[in-house]
């Protein structure tokens, strides 16, 4: 709330959103909305629709039916400008092999149109603790330090939205700590919201204050983690997020409707290639060329919906 007892302004809003591939329905209806400052994970079990639905909340999929405003831009033909508000980040995205941690971030900092490019980088190489990683190029990386240089990246011109694609996936605890402290401080000193989607329960109920859970590419809870775990009379997200994957076997050993959601890779699909192309994977900074390599990618695949 803000101090007048207003609800702060949405920073996303994403209306009765559809995606069909071959195999079938694998977004149907859902609506999504997240708020300034607004901590909010986009949950589910595999095939549940989370990254087809992310990627059309970044324009990189256009759904078949519904509508999205990001920033106040109905995309696709605001995304440009809804973008440069916007911060992508996700550990399977790869670093150019050539470029130092400083040098690539450099770029993204020149490419975000920065007036202190210097001092943003080495705020941000501060700010998530990877000083040390400054002259390290991305071969010499571990995937939890690729995955920091990638959130410093998506953070470094303060974005009023922060999508992030599993960002502590394999991490050791005191990377994902880190990256926890980080984000948290991001969003409290700057009022940023996040939308996560991520398959790490315990991290999610130590950084959101809001899930969403899909099921078969619809919204089946919407709450806080404490109401969601309610709903489903299970002691924790951990619980919800099993329930969910045992129904969806279930329907899938009876040969139902999203059997095959789960045909795709969407998330790894055009993630890019070559220094600031593809790297955002959706946001459309630079070149942006792995925006449209995702969604063609995503639509050869037939799914996406991981």
């Amino acid at each position: 709330m803000t101090a007048h007892g207003a609800a702060p302004p949405p920073v996303l809003e994403a209306h009765d959103l559809v995606k069909e591939y071959r195999r079938g329905r694998v977004v149907d209806g859902v609506r999504l909305t997240v708020r300034e400052g607004e901590r909010v994970g986009l949950l589910g079990p595999n095939g549940a629709g989370k990254t087809t639905t992310l990627l059309m909340c970044l324009g990189a999929v256009a759904p078949d039916a519904g509508r999205v405003h990001v920033l106040g831009h109905r995309l696709p033909a605001g995304r440009p400008a809804a973008m440069r508000g916007v911060g992508f980040a996700a550990g399977y995205l790869p670093l150019p092999d050539r470029l130092r941690v400083r040098e690539y971030l450099r770029l993204y900092a020149d490419l975000y149109g920065l007036r202190a490019p210097r001092a943003a980088v080495e705020g941000a190489l501060d700010h998530f603790g990877i000083g040390h990683l400054a002259d390290a190029i991305g071969t010499e990386l571990s995937s939890g330090q690729r995955t920091l240089v990638s959130i410093a990246k998506a953070s470094l011109h303060t974005p009023r939205l922060l999508v992030l694609d599993e960002p502590t996936a394999a991490l050791d605890p005191d990377i994902a700590l880190r990256v926890r402290t980080g984000l948290l401080d991001l969003c409290a000193r700057h009022g940023t919201a996040l939308l996560v989607t991520s398959h790490d329960m315990v991290e999610v109920e130590r950084l959101c204050e809001r899930v969403v859970f899909l099921a078969a590419g619809r919204v089946t809870a919407d709450g806080t983690p404490q109401e969601v775990a309610r709903q489903f009379e299970q002691r924790d997200l951990e619980g919800v997020f099993l329930h969910l994957a045992e129904a969806r076997d279930r329907e899938r050993a009876r040969g139902g409707a999203g059997a095959g959601a789960d045909a795709g890779t969407g998330a790894d699909a055009g993630t890019g290639t070559g220094a600031g192309t593809g790297a955002d994977a959706g946001t459309g900074t630079g070149a942006g060329t792995g925006a449209d390599a995702r969604t063609g990618a995503a639509d050869r695949e037939g799914a996406g919906a991981v």
